[in-house]
């Protein structure tokens, strides 16, 4: 059987599992890419072949996998986040596009000198690890409560050659900190518990539920932060934090309430509000 054969195959296999047939097309070539461990001009250039050797048992299991909607970046093991490929595990949240919002507001606003970069709730390191990449004079903390995430975190660290900047620590928020930072990023658990069951099942089947749902509002977790950052958070710093969809408002009254300015909010490419930088 053709190379491009067996993937239509997989592409058909996936749409009878209910996906879209974009999503489908889309999912099926990037898994037999990591099968196959080719790029996309080499799989155009050569799915008219036959298949190699030893393809076909191993993209039948990614596809598997896939129909069971297992995040495919679980099972490439790794997503890219700012030109960057983290390690992912069911320990932690996939990265999303969206969160580098926060990677860029941080990098314009980070005064000179070597700034001080708390990170609460890092799960992969995705920010704290860039950060520190962008930045290599930035001492950077990063906090979790897993120890799972913890350990995904470091070997991120240490692939992207930043571990001996990026300490790594286990706590509630940052409560084992004792330090004022220049800037305070978190992309906290925001989602409301009711919303489980209207979350897609690649995510509520395969993320840390303590990752991602923030109590009844889903703001439990972001009002803790909001009463507990300025305790770590030098005078004229700043605090990025991630928010859920339709929360804007809601967020921006809880900050304020506890002495905030919010300084911007900004917004993904479809214009939803999404992340606010917030100042004493």
């Amino acid at each position: 059987m053709k190379l491009y054969e067996q993937i239509a195959d997989g592409r058909r296999r996936l749409v009878a599992a209910g996906f879209a047939a974009d999503a489908a097309a889309v999912d099926a070539d990037v898994l037999a890419r990591y099968v196959l461990g080719w790029d996309m001009a080499r799989l155009l250039a050569h799915n008219r072949e036959p298949a190699p050797h030893g393809f076909g048992p191993r993209f039948d299991a990614a596809i598997t996998r896939r129909a069971l909607r297992e995040p495919v970046a679980m099972i490439l093991g790794t997503r890219e986040f700012w030109g960057r490929d983290f390690a992912v595990t069911r320990a932690t949240l996939v990265p999303r596009p969206e969160t580098e919002l926060i990677v860029e507001e941080a990098l314009r606003i980070l005064p000179p000198g070597p700034p001080a970069i708390i990170d609460i709730g890092t799960g992969t390191g995705c920010l704290a690890i860039t950060l520190a990449a962008e930045r290599p004079d930035a001492h950077v903390f990063a906090t979790d409560i897993s120890h799972e995430a913890l350990l995904v975190a470091l070997a991120n660290a240490r692939t992207h050659g930043v571990a001996r900047r990026v300490q790594l620590i286990r706590c509630d928020l940052a409560e084992a900190l004792r330090i004022e930072a220049d800037l305070i990023v978190s992309n906290p658990p925001y989602v409301p518990d009711s919303s489980a069951q209207r979350l897609a099942a690649d995510v509520v089947s395969y993320e840390p539920a303590t990752a991602l749902f923030g109590g009844a509002d889903g703001l439990r977790v972001l009002n803790r932060l909001f009463a507990r950052a300025p305790a770590w958070l030098a005078p004229d710093g700043a605090f990025i934090v991630e928010f859920g969809y339709g929360q804007e408002e809601s967020v921006r009254g809880a900050a304020e309430r506890e002495g905030w300015t919010v300084r911007r909010m900004l917004h993904d490419l479809q214009g939803i509000a999404r992340t606010v930088v917030l100042g004493r």
